[in-house]
């Protein structure tokens, strides 16, 4: 097998084949990418969707949500999940504001050095945003890139240096078409070559694919440990934004107290939520989502 034939054979697929996302328009912008790579990120595309719609309403650019405050972009994130992105998020525009006049910047370093942006996202961003040439890493493409090419069932847990050196050969030298294959290795470890299910009938590469010809199958359970949820310090934390996502004004501790019964547990999901920088304690005993009013808001009697 050689390289091109395996990028030209998945980018002429993702061509026919890749779904009709409002993120893919051409011509969307950098911003509304940016907010669907944070939003997706351990999140489906089926709940991104109205998220990513009525966050782009509100605020259709850097500026926009710049101005607004954390607690609202809080707010807006809802139950989304892992809503430390909110702020992150927020953090971000407030950094494009200051540092590029509200434009999000096109060079790879620039994005790398915002609030909340990892190697994954920056590159998303140079790649599907600017059309340059860079490898963009998940799940997926180290999946897709293991299988088709290296011929093992799955990636490892975590990108590495090597993951983004492998991937990188695959690509075209052309920017374009570059940025294309890294959108259509992505899509066909979303919707093909996935983890437990794979259809490799019918998938582009079946043919020059190293893992089916070396006859090996399907791991028989999940490649990642299946996170608990109920009863974690997670669902904790999201019990008690809830409540503060909910008010007006500053919550007594009194009431906080009341969405979960271990004391214990209670008071480390709140005291992380602080050290998170998403609640911000006000007084000596009330709470409230973070930059949530003015600082001399006076207190519920």
């Amino acid at each position: 097998m050689t390289e091109p034939t395996f990028t030209t054979l998945v980018s002429r697929w993702y061509e026919q084949n890749a779904r009709d996302l409002p993120w893919r328009v051409p011509g969307i912008g950098a911003w509304p990418i940016l907010v669907s790579e944070v939003m997706l990120q351990q999140t489906p595309v089926v709940r991104v969707l109205p998220a990513w719609h009525a966050w782009l309403a509100r605020w259709p650019d850097p500026a926009a949500l710049a101005a607004d405050t954390p607690a609202e972009a809080i707010r807006m994130w809802g139950r989304l999940g892992y809503p430390r992105r909110a702020v992150r998020l927020h953090e971000c525009a407030v950094a494009i504001v200051e540092r590029h006049g509200g434009r999000v910047p096109d060079q790879l370093d620039q994005l790398l050095a915002l609030p909340g942006i990892g190697t994954y996202t920056a590159r998303a961003v140079a790649a599907f945003a600017y059309g340059q040439r860079h490898p963009v890493v998940d799940t997926n493409v180290r999946r897709v890139v293991s299988r088709a090419v290296a011929g093992a069932p799955d990636a490892g847990p975590a990108t590495t240096p090597a993951d983004l050196v492998a991937c990188a050969e695959l690509l075209p030298v052309e920017p374009a078409a570059a940025a294309l294959a890294s959108a259509a290795f992505m899509e066909l470890g979303a919707i093909v070559c996935t983890a437990r299910s794979p259809r490799c009938t019918g998938c582009p590469v079946e043919s020059i694919c190293a893992w089916r010809a070396s006859g090996q199958v399907a791991p028989a359970g999940p490649t990642r440990k299946i996170q608990r949820y109920a009863g974690t310090d997670r669902q904790v934390r999201g019990l008690l934004l809830g409540v503060l996502r909910d008010a007006i004004g500053p919550v007594p501790h009194q009431r906080l107290d009341q969405v979960w019964h271990d004391d214990v547990q209670r008071a480390r999901a709140l005291a992380a939520l602080v050290k998170d920088g998403m609640v911000e304690p006000v007084g000596e005993d009330h709470f409230r989502l973070i930059g949530d009013g003015p600082a001399t808001q006076p207190l519920p009697g």
